[in-house]
């Protein structure tokens, strides 16, 4: 799949991004994004995701949503106050890239539990090619390696793999995806896109 390709299927979502250099990073990590982050269904057993999500694309899909949710709440008036432009740009950039490498790099066959700390390291390694300063990717990584909320733990070893949410922006990145992910969310897609 070309970098463009993969730019644009995301082109709406950029969009919501106020800062320009923000915008760029975000279009420089999705494009070293690999290509079954593009392809695959949310989960491989259907089990924690909506029918829409659990389709060819459906990653992508459960990943829209989640960021359409933020969307929405960030520019409500009552809820999104509260943090500033800065803020709302990098919860947009975690939920996008949240579920990056969610078969892990190189891909394996199933979801690796420790996904958001593969996508932070990730971030991190190719964090000399953007303009992000080093305190917002600390903030990016955090938001991304606590979207799993409670679920810390490892189901095989049960050994406690990640990290918890603590801050205001790790619970609102958890929430939208956690939102996302519940099966009696009914979303209409048209392609790639959100029906309005």
């Amino acid at each position: 799949m070309s970098s463009n390709e993969k730019i644009n299927m995301f082109k709406n979502e950029y969009n919501y991004i106020k800062d320009e250099s923000k915008k760029e990073d975000l279009i420089t990590l999705i494009s070293l994004l690999p290509d079954y982050f593009f392809t695959i269904a949310a989960a491989s057993t259907g089990k924690y995701h909506p029918k829409f999500a659990n389709t060819k694309n459906g990653l992508v899909k459960h990943t829209k949503v989640a960021v359409r949710i933020a969307y929405e709440l960030l520019n409500n008036e009552t809820i999104g106050s509260k943090f500033s432009n800065e803020e709302k740009d990098l919860i947009i950039m975690a939920l996008i890239l949240h579920d990056g490498l969610k078969l892990g790099l190189p891909e394996e066959k199933y979801t690796r539990f420790d996904h958001p700390l593969l996508i932070s390291k990730f971030i991190i390694e190719n964090s000399p090619k953007l303009k992000l300063t080093a305190e917002q990717v600390r903030t990016l990584c955090s938001m991304i390696e606590t979207h799993m909320g409670q679920w810390t733990c490892d189901p095989y070893t049960k050994k406690e793999v990640l990290p918890k949410p603590k801050t205001e922006l790790q619970r609102f990145v958890h929430m939208c995806d956690y939102l996302s992910s519940k099966k009696f969310i009914n979303v209409e897609f048209d392609g790639y896109n959100i029906k309005n």
